[in-house]
């Protein structure tokens, strides 16, 4: 795999490096570039948090756990895969950012609270619609 991100990806893609990608590949997922997998990540958050929401308003205790549990471990590999060191200002924002993000789906659980559910989704919608933007992922 080539290490190098074109110019399309722009410097945002760079942040995550090919770490999530290889993560991805180890475990036999296709996925075409790590520009492409992070979009996919912030898509499953949002897919993730619907199903939260709906096992709230189910009174599903399992399902609702199930589903916070797997979004906050989306949030998590999204932290786990950004490069503090070639961006620094950026990745120290998002860290705070996403740590701030399981802290809410968190209290959401425990309180049932869609509203705070519904903070985190707003969130991830800005992130996936300005990486789009900032990568010409579409």
């Amino acid at each position: 795999m080539n290490n190098s991100t074109d110019d399309s990806q722009g410097k945002d893609s760079n942040m995550y490096g090919n770490a999530a990608h290889n993560i991805y590949a180890q475990n036999n997922m296709g996925i075409e570039s790590p520009t492409k997998l992070i979009e996919m990540l912030y898509e499953g958050v949002l897919r993730f948090n619907a199903q939260i929401k709906k096992a709230i308003k189910d009174e599903s205790l399992e399902k609702k756990i199930y589903w916070t549990n797997r979004s906050i471990a989306i949030i998590t590999e999204l932290i786990n895969v950004l490069d503090m060191k070639q961006e620094g200002d950026m990745s120290a924002y998002l860290h705070g950012l996403y740590n701030y993000e399981i802290q809410l789906l968190t209290k959401a659980s425990l309180d049932n609270s869609l509203e705070n559910i519904d903070e985190v989704s707003h969130v991830f919608k800005t992130l996936l619609e300005a990486w789009r933007e900032s990568t010409n992922v579409a």
